[in-house]
This record gives structure tokens, sequence and C-alpha cells, in this order.
């Protein structure tokens, strides 16, 4: 396996977090988990921090769980699949859609299983032209896992959702992007430059209210509509607190840039 799992930069606000096991398309290890879980402990607590951005070494994004390590061992009874979801992918899960700082997922190629779970849990996809996203649980009588049975359906509808789920086909980037399941479809040697610039605009706004904005987003897939309402009161006290919302307004009646800082 590659010394370092995943490769980790710090530049003008944006952490970019590259997955690193190119020769086995970026697939899940307890390593690559570690290494992941890390960085994200870090985007949490660091204040330059103001964005991150996620991408896959080589020609794939991430293949999901590497099925090298579920080998069956004769004599060895079934393996708790569910302790890996409860130690590793829940709560890596949980922690990109509770980050209230912008994730741009660039999928430079396939996304599949975890892997494509993992892109829709960030915030804005990019992917190139060439990449797929797969839900290959079915390919081996598994369920969807690492959050898709909850993303499909409310990103692509239940349809889409279901046909993907079950027939395990590969979906293009195009489509993906036309059934709104991504933000944007970019030309593959247009990928990285689009997901970075645009890593670095989020990292220049106001993050502190685009952090806002995730969170009100987040709860409103279970929230009726008295519930996001308040939420929206609560949440929007809180942004006009801020320094950021402070600036803006003075920037936008003086004419010039902001000069956000995300506090």
């Amino acid at each position: 396996m590659t010394d370092t799992p995943v490769l980790v930069d710090l530049s003008e606000g944006v952490l970019t977090l590259t997955l690193n096991r190119p020769e086995r398309l970026n697939a899940f290890v307890p390593a690559l988990h570690e290494a992941l879980a890390a960085a994200f402990l870090r985007a949490e607590r660091e204040a330059p921090i103001r964005a991150v951005l996620v991408t896959g070494a080589g020609r794939g994004f991430c293949a999901g769980q590497d099925l090298q390590e579920r080998k069956h061992v004769p004599g060895e009874g079934p393996r708790d699949l569910g302790a890996g979801l409860d130690r590793y992918y829940n709560p890596l899960i949980r922690r990109i859609r509770a980050l209230e700082k912008p994730v741009v997922a660039a999928v430079n190629g396939v996304a599949a299983g975890a892997g494509m779970s993992l892109a829709l849990a960030c915030d804005i996809v990019l992917a190139a032209r060439s990449a797929s996203f797969i839900q290959a649980f079915s390919r081996i009588g598994l369920v969807p896992d690492a959050g898709s049975t909850w993303f499909l359906p409310r990103l692509a509808g239940s349809a889409r959702a279901l046909g993907l789920a079950l027939t395990g086909e590969a979906l293009p980037a195009e489509q993906a992007a036309a059934w709104g399941l991504i933000w944007k479809c970019v030309a593959d040697d247009a990928l990285m430059t689009e997901a970075r610039a645009l890593a670095q605009r989020l990292a220049q706004g106001p993050t502190k209210g685009l952090g806002l904005i995730k969170r009100a987003l987040n709860r409103s897939a279970h929230n009726d509509l008295d519930t996001q309402l308040d939420l929206e009161r609560d949440t929007q006290r809180e942004a006009g607190r801020s320094e950021d919302y402070r600036e803006g307004v003075a920037a936008f009646l003086e004419k010039r840039p902001p000069r956000f800082r995300g506090i």
C-alpha cells in the first residue's frame, strides 16, 4: 500500500485531500479511513481552513471498499460488515455533513460503492466527463451503504435511485449532472482547475454564513415547514451577528470587493 494514503495540502484556505492508493483505485482500507478522519477533524478545528477539496490520485476517485481485505478465509464464519460501517464509514459521512465549511468533490474517475457515497456526501460535486458513478453493492449481494440509500432518492428520485441500486449499472458523469445527482460535469483536463477555483472562491467567501446555509439545508430534509422557518430565523440571527455580514454590507455600500474573514 502507498505509504501516505491521503495527500494533504493547505493553500489559500483550502485543505486539499487526495486519496492516494492509485494502484487500487483509491479503495478504502483502515489506513485510508484513519487519514481521512484525521484530516476532517483538522478541518473542524483549524480556523485557517475555510474549505475542503477531495479528489483521487491516478485514474479513479474511489472504488469503495477494497475487497482484497474481505477475502474469505476457510473455516472463518460470516463477517459483521455492520461493524465496519459503525467504526469507519458512518463517522466519516457524518463528519463531512456536519462540517460547517464547504466541501467540494472533484471526481476524476470511477466513484463506485462507498466511493460514490463519499462523493455524494460532499456539498458540491464536479466530475470529469470520463468519470462514472456505480452503486456496485448489488453486484456482490450487498446493500448500498455509507449514506447512499439516503442521498440517492433525495438527489435523483426514487425511480432512478432504485434503478441505480438494483442494477449496479455505471452512470456516466454527464448523465449524473443531467439528473441533478452532481453539480457539474466538466472536461477532464479542466476538472482540477475548476474545482480548485471553486474551492478557493468558497474559502474567500463569508464562510460563517456558508456553514449556516449548509446547516439549514441539511436539516430541511427532516423538518416540516414550521420547524424550518424557525431554523431560518435562528440561523439568520446568528449570521446577522457575524463580522462577515457587517463586512458584506459595508463593501456593498462602499462599492468595493468584500474582505471576508469567516467570523
